[in-house]
């Protein structure tokens, strides 16, 4: 199953009601209206909910770490499913629900457990202290079908080099939805979202796919 993302991924832990609705309405001002919340603490669940209730924003639940939280991020409204790795599982479960998902990877064993269950596109988690673009480098030649989500080390600074490789349908990062932002305002967000999308224009990432 193929997850149409946006290049840019957005990664938020989300605290708390205002949070959630100021994080939502700077990316649609910013023209990124995706998020993958991740389920890291107790208003993951709640913030799924609110934003997936508006309609204007593809929303994922990230951090997955079991079939029961997989089905509670179901039921509060995630399009998408995001896990730090590879977990037959909840991969299993989530194709069966008609859901798309991205399990983490960094070896070659795990890109060959993803492709055995039918999956061609992975998250490759934490990309950072994996390798980087040397890692790319490496895993791409070898699984020609498959195409990566680089996350976990992925920011503003290294973004456009995440986007050009050809293995790189999106990648994941943190910055836009940094705390501080979002405690600046929509707007603070929204700029950060203009930035990014600037930046995936530049690498023509629709071209690759």
């Amino acid at each position: 199953m193929t997850l149409e993302l946006s290049g840019v991924v957005p990664l938020a832990t989300i605290d708390d009601a205002r949070a959630a609705d100021v994080l939502a309405d700077g990316l649609v001002a910013g023209g990124l209206p995706v998020l993958e919340v991740a389920l890291r603490n107790q208003f993951g669940m709640a913030a799924i909910e609110r934003i997936a209730a508006r309609g204007d924003v593809l929303v994922g639940a990230g951090t997955v770490l079991d079939r029961e939280q997989l089905q509670r991020a179901l039921d509060a409204g995630a399009a998408f499913v995001v896990a730090p790795g590879l977990d037959e599982e909840i991969v299993e479960a989530a194709l069966a629900a008609g859901v798309p998902v991205l399990p983490g990877v960094m070896t070659p064993s795990d890109i060959q457990r993803g492709i055995r269950l039918g999956l061609d596109q992975l998250k490759l988690f934490p990309v950072g202290v994996a390798g980087g673009l040397a890692l790319l480098n490496a895993l791409a030649p070898v699984f020609p079908g498959v195409s990566f989500m680089p996350s976990g080390g992925v920011s503003a600074a290294n973004l456009g080099e995440y986007l050009a490789h050809p293995a790189v349908f999106a990648a994941s990062g943190s910055w836009i939805a940094a705390p501080a932002r979002i405690s600046a305002g929509a707007e603070a967000v929204a700029q950060a979202a203009r930035e990014a999308v600037a930046l995936q224009a530049e690498t023509d990432l629709g071209a690759k796919r």
